[in-house]
Parts: C-alpha cells; sequence; structure tokens
C-alpha cells in the first residue's frame, strides 16, 4: 500500500531546510530522514538517493514556476508589473525553491542549474512579448534580479536596498514607459 503523499512532501522540506540553512553537505539521507521525522527506509521508499531528493526539489521548483506563471499571466498589472513586483520576495515557496536550487547549483548540480535556466527561460518567454525589443526584456529580468539580490541583503539590515512600495511603483512605471511595445 503506497504511503501518504504527506510523507513526501515532509522529506523534500527537510531536505530543502537542511540545504538552505546547513549547506548542501550536510542534506544527507540521514540527516533529511531525521529531520523529516522518519526512518531512513522511509525516506527511501520515496527517494531512493540524494540525486532523487534533488530530482524531487527541482520538480517542486517546475511546479511553482508553472504555478507563478499562470498568476503572471492573470495579473491585472500585467506580467512586466507583476515580474518586477514578485522579485521582492520574502520566504514563500518558490523563492524557497530557487534558493535551494541556487544552492546546489553552486555546489555543482548541473540538474539544478539546467532547472534555473528553464525557470528564467519560462519568465522570459512570458515577458518577452509584452517589451518592445531584447534590450527591455534584459532590463526587465536584470532589474528583477537585482532587486532579488538586494532584497537578500536587506532582510536584517536598515538600509533599504530595496524600494519601498510607492518608490518600486515609480520604478515599475519608469519600466514600462521604457520598455512598453
Amino acid at each position: 500500500m503506497p504511503r501518504p503523499p504527506l510523507a513526501r512532501e515532509r522529506v523534500l522540506d527537510a531536505f530543502e531546510e537542511l540545504v538552505l540553512t546547513e549547506g548542501e553537505r550536510a542534506a544527507t539521507i540521514e540527516a533529511t530522514a531525521k529531520a523529516a521525522g522518519v526512518s531512513k527506509g522511509g525516506l527511501l521508499y520515496h527517494f531512493g538517493s540524494k540525486d532523487e531528493l534533488v530530482a524531487g526539489l527541482l520538480q517542486r521548483l517546475e511546479e511553482l514556476t508553472t504555478a507563478d506563471l499562470a498568476r503572471m499571466n492573470a495579473a491585472d498589472e500585467g506580467p512586466v508589473s507583476y515580474y518586477i513586483r514578485t522579485s521582492v520576495m520574502e520566504d514563500d515557496a518558490l523563492d524557497r525553491a530557487l534558493v535551494t536550487a541556487s544552492r546546489l547549483a553552486q555546489g555543482g548540480s548541473v540538474a539544478a542549474a539546467d532547472a534555473l535556466r528553464d525557470s528564467r527561460r519560462r519568465w522570459e518567454d512570458t515577458i518577452r512579448p509584452h517589451v518592445r525589443d531584447q534590450a527591455g526584456l534584459d532590463l526587465v529580468m536584470l532589474l528583477s534580479d537585482g532587486l532579488y539580490f538586494n532584497n537578500s541583503l536587506d532582510v536584517n539590515g536598515s538600509e533599504h536596498l530595496v524600494p519601498l512600495p510607492d518608490e518600486l511603483s515609480a520604478l515599475i512605471a519608469l519600466v514600462l514607459r521604457t520598455t512598453a511595445p
């Protein structure tokens, strides 16, 4: 009889948390099983190896990216505004998946680097019809990357490296005027 999917998600959550807080090397099968509150055998039932755990996290990233693209396409403000505004994330599931994949890629995971490039390509493909040219697309993507990076630096500081809501709205309006088709 198959185990409930909840156990599988708990294992993925534990692996993700270990990669985020202690690094990829510390996120062993044993440590992940302990953190998830399952036996090593229970973990291996769902994921036969650490590579399968990584694949599970990358599948999660793909699913979260797909859901984000659906929200982006449905956003009243339009895909460009949505993408820039949501580049300032605060520990949501997509943010955690992106950071985890980034740490795995930095540790040498080709699959994680490929998954990150695929997510970025999918966001670019969604934004491309809403900007004038490649330079406009590059501007949106690089601005978003900068906001995302500065957001990670701004978490515990008082520097306000990320524009406040009104300032962000003004920045988005400027980008829209500059890049509109």
